[in-house]
């Protein structure tokens, strides 16, 4: 297996409409959840974007919450690039996404470190 394709083995599905807060995880997962996730989405004729920096940090929101705060920006810029795809404003690829996008979501635990 290709490195693309080992990067590619993890995805992420968001939901959002307008009179939400923020967009929502909806679906995740590794291997061949990842590929049903890719392929449904594709079978019903919607836009997969490749970030492995923005799936990473998705993957860490659990399934069925909203995104955090932190990662509003990123994924603003990407829906924003999506609706103008749609509108057919744009035939530019999508906005580019920065590295490293954020810092982790998650605190460490603290276990295995001493006082």
């Amino acid at each position: 297996m290709s490195e693309h394709e080992e990067r590619r083995r993890s995805a992420i599905a968001l939901s959002y409409t307008s009179k939400e807060k923020a967009p929502r995880v909806v679906a995740k997962g590794y291997g061949l959840l990842a590929d049903t996730i890719v392929r449904t989405a594709r079978e019903h004729g919607l836009y997969v974007h490749e970030s492995p920096e923005l799936v990473g940090l998705l993957m860490q929101v659990d399934l069925d919450a909203r995104i955090p705060p932190q990662l509003y920006q990123a994924v603003a810029e990407l829906l924003a690039w999506l609706y103008r795809l749609e509108a057919g404003k744009t035939a530019r690829p999508p906005p580019p996404m920065p590295k490293p996008l954020a810092p982790p979501l998650r605190r460490p635990t603290g276990r295995g470190q001493r006082a």
